[in-house]
């Protein structure tokens, strides 16, 4: 039986285009962001995959992503389901900063390290092992279930909570996560044994 897990990371937001901290607020995708959406449908049709269920955030960037790639594959009407556990990390007093002017308020190694660093969460956000803390108990408890019994599962969300998921699959630490871009509209291809251990992994940004 074919245990499959894809995750796809939204498509440009109109933040990402300005640089600013997005986090939990809802700007919509950019054309450029819908053109990689409906290309990551097209690869992944190409490839003859088809899904029997899909996942996604509480914001609106992830949930267009995922429509529009299932509409791409030619599954519109496929159930999605979507829960705020699946939302990129909140970036609290950061949120909708530019990158550059957090820099010339907090300084550089500050903002740094709350980017880069596993455990320390800018002021009122979350760390990406907070981030971690709220996705992986949700992806237990109902997404690998689904995998495990043999749907095909979709997963359309963010930077930072997919980033949690891929850890988990892979048996990465918090210092190896954090070095691992996920690009923007760029399926990664897990197929899972009935045990939930990834056998074969293809990213498509690659």
């Amino acid at each position: 039986m074919d245990h499959l897990l894809v995750l796809v990371r939204h498509g440009q937001s109109e933040w990402n285009l300005k640089n600013l901290f997005t986090g939990w607020k809802d700007p919509d995708l950019t054309e450029k962001g819908v053109a990689e959406a409906r290309a990551a449908g097209v690869k992944l049709k190409a490839l003859g995959i088809r899904f029997d269920v899909a996942f996604t955030s509480a914001l609106s960037r992830a949930q267009k992503t995922c429509a529009l790639i299932l509409e791409e594959i030619g599954q519109p009407e496929l159930p999605v389901i979507e829960d705020q556990a699946l939302n990129e990390r909140d970036y609290g007093d950061l949120t909708g900063l530019n990158k550059d002017d957090a820099r010339e308020r907090w300084g550089e190694e500050q903002v740094h390290i709350w980017r880069r660093s596993f455990d320390v969460p800018p002021p009122g956000g979350e760390s990406l092992k907070g981030t971690a803390e709220r996705v992986l108990p949700y992806f237990r408890a109902h997404i690998l279930p689904r995998v495990e019994r043999g749907d095909r599962v979709l997963v359309a969300a963010h930077g930072n909570s997919l980033r949690a998921l891929v850890m988990e699959l892979e048996g990465l630490s918090g210092e190896e996560i954090l070095k691992r871009e996920l690009a923007t509209g760029a399926p990664i291809i897990y197929r899972l044994d009935a045990s939930g251990a990834v056998i074969d992994k293809k990213d498509l940004a690659a």
